[in-house]
């Protein structure tokens, strides 16, 4: 959506950014009557915070079902309301949201699994741990090595890539609605969406290492159409390579 984001509150007179507050209130008096005072911009990214601290406290007190199902909803509505064009700015595919989505469906199949394993538990709790950021390491959300993706984890894995990469590109088109993208840039972004199609027909079985390319040629395709040549040129080579097999692994990268 296009809003004036730079906001002038009529009670007041308080000037304030929506980009940066996510609201129309204004943050001096509370009124809701302002006054857009610049010119519309593209925004989708609202103001929001993923925190899994209260549900990792409770890990001592609840079943792994109960966890996984808060975990879930936290996730759903974290990643609902993310979006990535600030005040006109294209911004990158993050690993917060990246880690948000993969806990979301991981959650989905650790509530509804009767005999869960204890690989594809630990791989869960191990996302609980570091999908916000609030693990050992602070340096955003975590998602763990591809080597250590359960069998049984798979899809979850490869649907949550999937599903990020189709809500990225969805804002890179938003956002490229009043540039003049070159022919291969558009035929670059079709074939992105046709892949993420391909992985979403397949509920997300593919090779695990497969949809980490496909989040690295979406990373990829973003700076390219920012300007940079060579990262342009790598998502051309990576989408090229990231031609399917007949058992959807994945081409040269799958199985």
């Amino acid at each position: 959506m296009k809003i004036r984001g730079e906001r002038e509150c009529k009670e007041c007179g308080t000037r304030w950014s929506y980009y940066e507050t996510g609201s129309v209130g204004c943050p001096a008096c509370g009124s809701l009557h302002s006054v857009g005072v610049d010119d519309r911009t593209e925004h989708t990214d609202l103001q929001v915070t993923f925190d899994l601290t209260a549900i990792r406290n409770a890990i001592d007190d609840q079943p792994v079902g109960d966890l996984a199902e808060r975990a879930r909803e936290e996730c759903r509505e974290y990643v609902r309301r993310r979006g990535f064009v600030n005040a006109g700015t294209l911004r990158e595919l993050d690993d917060d949201y990246l880690a948000a989505n993969e806990l979301l469906h991981v959650a989905d199949i650790v509530r509804r699994e009767i005999d869960l394993e204890e690989r594809e538990e630990l791989y869960f709790l191990s996302l609980l741990r570091d999908a916000d950021g609030g693990g050992p390491r602070s340096d955003g959300g975590q998602r763990p090595p591809t080597a250590e993706v359960p069998p049984g984890l798979r899809s979850a894995r490869g649907l949550a890539a999937a599903n990020a990469v189709r809500d990225y590109r969805r804002d890179i088109r938003t956002w490229a609605e009043d540039r003049d993208l070159t022919t291969a840039e558009r035929g670059a972004l079709e074939t992105l969406g046709e892949h993420v199609t391909r992985v979403r027909m397949l509920d997300g079985d593919v090779d695990p290492r497969t949809a980490d390319r496909l989040i690295e040629a979406a990373r990829d395709l973003a700076n390219g159409l920012r300007g940079d040549e060579l990262a342009f040129t790598r998502a051309q080579d990576r989408l090229e390579d990231l031609e399917f097999g007949a058992d959807g692994s994945g081409g040269r990268f799958g199985n």
